[in-house]
């Protein structure tokens, strides 16, 4: 017998009141699940967790992550896109960080989430 599923078919009204209403909207369940979706890949997670120590350039994560420049600025321009990132121009060259704070918590809770298993 399986022991996810339940033993006896009976529906409470009251809390499937209570979850439906707490439910978020469609649309922003949709924007959780392209954020996960996003963070859902290694390159780009690394690309993030070395933005939270410190700006850097397209050549300095190629060097890091040991990729081409191309690959690395394909992911930003995702990672961009979705406003993770934001950059400067300082001459010629263009620097990249996070674009917002909940990013950083995001990851912080993520490795504690993986530490802690």
């Amino acid at each position: 017998m399986n022991q996810d599923t339940c033993q006896v078919t009976i529906i409470d009204e009251q809390r499937i009141a209570f979850a439906k209403e707490k439910m978020p909207h469609e649309t922003t369940l949709n924007e959780i699940a392209e954020t996960f979706n996003l963070l859902g890949d290694i390159t780009r997670v690394k690309i993030i967790h070395a933005l939270s120590t410190t700006e850097l350039c397209v050549c300095d994560l190629a060097a890091l992550l040991g990729m081409t420049a191309s690959a690395i600025s394909h992911q930003l321009r995702l990672l961009r896109a979705h406003s993770i990132v934001r950059f400067r121009k300082e001459g010629k060259i263009v620097y990249y960080s996070l674009d917002d704070p909940h990013v950083q918590m995001l990851l912080n809770e993520a490795l504690r989430y993986v530490r802690d298993r």
